[in-house]
């Protein structure tokens, strides 16, 4: 729900032509953020792009040394790039950084998932008046997910947790979509097709490993959602395993996860009364189950909703305490909307 507040803010989304960027800003929209205006910034490449903003045409502007005079919040939410060379800029005028690029040189961060407050509360909270001179760091769509699956089982005491997450070439923005479109395309026109993205073939394909010419490495993208999950859950409650296939699939985030709860189905408690447990969790933690009559959610009806969506948990037929989750995320929507989850936090913390 969005926050209601007597005060309306500036506010500034930098890499405001990235996918991510495109969804921050229906976000602040569709939640009634109180912005009086937002401010949308990019690389000098994209700057003079007509676009809109609250309904009134606007302009994508260059980034300069007084981009972030008099704003609130600054969003980075585009190449880390241009988190690394400006979070200090926005910092130094007031603003509070709130990271979406995951760059490793916003640092200190405090990295924070609203929705998990109730099981994993933050390890820090500054006010929001402190909060001008701390960065917060919103984690990408796979890190939420993963903390989610952890948070959501925790409480059965999970002996370990398997995550195989399947991310969609929008992962790498514009140019991902491009080349999934254009391989499809030639593959059934018996035409060559380009690689320019992910070394390889991505139409029709399911891959573990991208070419060798690809940056980043698909082994590198999994290397650091397991170091953002780790540093998140900070010992607090088990970390899962993780692997990633790349999908050949446009917009969702789709994966399966496997939980050995073991001693927890000891006892008088049968398979659907654990799995209904398990689900009753994941509802409480603003996940959205589907109910017995839904059918399993895809990656069609995931697309424009904010939560994390789960079919119904099922057990292992072969292994006692084994049960499976699969489910899905609008992966842009689910990273813009925890971002503006932490402002909306900081606004409604007193000063």
């Amino acid at each position: 729900m969005a926050v209601k507040s007597a005060h309306s803010y500036r506010v500034a989304i930098v890499g405001a032509s990235s996918l991510l960027g495109k969804e921050l800003k229906l976000v602040l929209e569709d939640r009634h953020f109180p912005a009086n205006d937002i401010t949308l910034l990019d690389a000098s490449v994209m700057a003079g792009t007509l676009t809109e903003a609250g309904g009134e045409p606007t302009f994508i502007r260059s980034i300069d040394e007084d981009s972030f005079d008099g704003l609130r919040f600054v969003f980075f939410a585009g190449n880390p790039a241009d988190a690394e060379h400006n979070w200090q800029a926005a910092q130094r005028a007031g603003a509070t950084v709130i990271d979406l690029s995951g760059s490793p040189a916003v640092s200190p961060a405090i990295a924070s998932i609203p929705s998990l407050i109730s099981v994993l509360p933050p390890q820090a909270s500054p006010s929001a008046g402190a909060a001008k001179n701390v960065a917060f760091s919103s984690p990408s769509a796979p890190v939420s997910i993963t903390c989610t699956l952890a948070a959501g089982l925790s409480k059965f005491q999970p002996q370990r947790i398997v995550a195989l997450l399947f991310p969609p070439v929008s992962e790498r923005d514009q140019a991902g979509i491009e080349e999934l479109e254009s391989q499809s395309a030639n593959l059934l026109s018996f035409r060559e097709i380009g690689r320019e993205v992910f070394d390889a073939q991505v139409a029709f394909n399911l891959l573990a490993h991208y070419g060798v010419a690809s940056k980043p490495k698909l082994t590198d993208i999994r290397a650091k959602i397991a170091r953002d999950v780790a540093a998140y859950l900070a010992g607090r409650i088990p970390v899962p395993a993780i692997q990633l296939l790349q999908a050949p699939v446009f917009y969702g985030y789709a994966f399966a996860a496997y939980a050995d709860l073991g001693s927890s189905f000891a006892g008088s408690n049968s398979a659907p009364d654990v799995a209904a447990s398990i689900e009753a969790s994941f509802a409480s933690i603003g996940c959205k189950v589907a109910a017995a009559d839904d059918p399993s959610p895809d990656n069609v009806t995931v697309a424009g909703e904010s939560e994390i969506q789960l079919g119904r948990v099922s057990t292992d037929p072969n292994i006692p305490g084994g049960v499976w989750l699969w489910g899905l995320a609008d992966h842009l929507r689910l990273a813009a909307t925890n971002a503006v989850r932490i402002a909306e936090e900081l606004i409604a913390t007193p000063q």
